[in-house]
């Protein structure tokens, strides 16, 4: 392995050499993570605790009984906590699932098609990332109405397969696909469903990694839909049923509003430390040179 003046680049085991970085990113590390640390430990704090003065950082008597109360809230209403966690599941199984399988789609045509509005529709969806969501939210509301959308389970999943970042983050990883390797494999007879499947998506793999998590992050906190399109109260989200908790501001329900935040965090956090990999891949802008 090369070395300049003893140090090594990246050794595969430790090395005397990297005690310099260890010593200013391990303080960094976990001065990042005491946020983390605080949301978990409000979420299994008593109420005596969590109004404590001066504050506590760390839970002296966890308990559960705010977990308690989040799922026995709806108790009164004839709908079960558990029926906004499905509708949540459900709709974010399926427009993330849709919304890596469009993008994909999209950006190999953008990439390795040619059309006569290839350009023009490309710019357009650039146009598209200066628009603020508040800034469309009139065009959209007019557009689901009149599709009859209105109380429609639909709602939750169709307006969120449109992603312009992800079409503008994934088209950029296509592009570095060779057009030498494309034209190789349509000689050995493939398809263009052979290579998309076979050649182009394996290789955007950290791309479309990262295009899943960041539609994740929009459709699990999502509530625009349950707030403004559907009046049947069993289809709307558990981000709805969550954020309605945060409006009962009372003494009683700090405990609540803890756990709430840490269930809405958490499956963020997780998806992340699992996905982290592709995601830095991603912003690397890694794939073939």
């Amino acid at each position: 392995m090369a070395s300049i003046q003893g140090m090594k680049i990246n050794p595969e085991r430790f090395h005397s050499s990297q005690i310099k970085f260890y010593l200013f990113l391990v303080p960094v590390a976990l001065f990042m993570t005491l946020p983390i640390i605080y949301i978990i430990n409000q979420a299994f704090k008593p109420l005596e605790e969590l109004f404590r003065f001066p504050p506590t950082f760390i839970v002296r008597r966890p308990t559960l009984q705010n977990f308690r109360m989040i799922m026995g809230i709806t108790s009164g209403t004839g709908i079960p906590m558990s029926r906004f966690l499905v509708n949540t599941l459900i709709v974010t199984v399926a427009t993330v699932s849709l919304s890596i399988f469009i993008t994909a789609m999209s950006a190999y045509a953008f990439s390795k098609k040619k059309f006569r509005l290839n350009t023009a529709l490309f710019r357009l969806n650039q146009a598209a990332l200066m628009f603020v969501p508040a800034a469309v939210g009139i065009p959209r509301y007019l557009i689901i109405v009149n599709l009859g959308l209105n109380n429609n389970f639909l709602v939750h999943i169709l307006p969120l397969l449109g992603m312009p970042v992800a079409l503008f983050l994934v088209k950029q990883f296509v592009d570095q696909v060779p057009d030498a390797l494309l034209e190789s494999a349509r000689i050995d007879g493939a398809g263009e469903v052979t290579l998309m499947f076979k050649i182009v998506f394996p290789l955007i793999t950290p791309a479309l990694a990262t295009v899943g998590i960041l539609c994740f992050q929009i459709v699990w906190g999502a509530t625009e839909a349950s707030n403004l399109y559907l009046v049947d109260d069993t289809l709307k989200s558990f981000a709805f049923y969550i954020g309605t908790l945060a409006n009962l501001d009372t003494p009683a329900m700090a405990g609540v509003q803890a756990t709430a935040a840490l269930i809405m965090f958490l499956p963020n956090l997780i998806i992340f430390i699992f996905m982290q990999s592709r995601v830095m891949n991603t912003m690397s802008h890694s794939g073939i040179k």
